[in-house]
């Protein structure tokens, strides 16, 4: 989606940037990882087949996308660049600079099915169906595994997906121009996780996602799935507020 091509979303434990071209060499050699193929059910592309996957996050309206980086705080002792009064602009290439890369987080939008018709529902083609958010969350370094950094990565990106639905929903819809336009619910958020990947499907259930089966799929994916409300995403423990800044070309 390009609604985040200025966009950085940053908190005490992370810093969530958009996707761009200058991450990708990056990317590409976290995923030659056989375990990250595997916990991502993943196959490895080549430079040039990343680099396209690369685009189609940036500018696919049903794909939304963040690169979490270690947090602002870090970057800025690590660089010798302190953050100046009411600057608050994030800058591509340093403080998301291949060091300070640790994974990424998607969502991926589709229109729900019908597991139940609603009998009381009119068949009325102007209705803006609902829909699903796929989600996906990697914390690529392994040496900062189990240090908190997917909670903080996962509970503001729910944030920022709820708090601007209606901005995402517009650009998925392609209407932005119609303000009569119906725009669509988001149904529910999901997650497919491998069942191997125990501390993923943990971290899920602790933000109140519940399994659909108790058994996993013929993929061998446990599936959860929640509709949060940032109210109560607010009552989690640790929860921590975060600020949306402007993310500019740092070259």
């Amino acid at each position: 989606m390009r609604l985040t091509e200025h966009t950085a979303l940053s908190s005490s434990k992370t810093l969530l940037v958009p996707y761009c071209q200058h991450h990708v060499p990056t990317y590409h050699k976290w995923m030659q990882d056989s375990d990250l193929q595997n916990s991502t059910a993943s196959e490895p592309l080549s430079l040039d087949e990343e680099y396209a996957m690369q685009q189609s996050w940036r500018t696919d309206k049903d794909k939304l996308t963040f690169i979490i980086c270690l947090p602002l705080s870090r970057a800025w002792d690590e660089l010798d660049n302190p953050f100046s009064g009411d600057q608050k602009l994030v800058r591509a290439r340093e403080h998301d600079a291949e060091g300070q890369m640790i994974g990424d987080i998607n969502l991926f939008l589709f229109e729900q099915e019908d597991e139940e018709p609603n009998l009381e529902t009119p068949n009325d083609a102007t209705i803006a169906p609902c829909l699903v958010g796929e989600i996906e969350l990697m914390i690529a370094r392994k040496d900062l595994h189990r240090r908190g950094f997917g909670r903080s990565a996962l509970l503001t990106f729910l944030s920022y997906v709820l708090s601007s639905w209606p901005r995402i929903a517009h650009e998925y819809t392609r209407k932005q121009d119609d303000a009569e336009a119906s725009l669509p619910e988001l149904a529910y958020l999901r997650a497919k996780i491998n069942q191997t990947n125990e501390r993923s499907i943990r971290l899920f259930e602790s933000l109140g996602f519940e399994r659909t089966s108790a058994a996993p799929n013929f993929f061998g994916e446990v599936e959860l799935r929640c509709k949060p409300a940032i109210e109560g995403l607010k009552k989690l423990k640790p929860f921590e507020l975060h600020q949306i800044l402007q993310y500019v070309d740092g070259s």
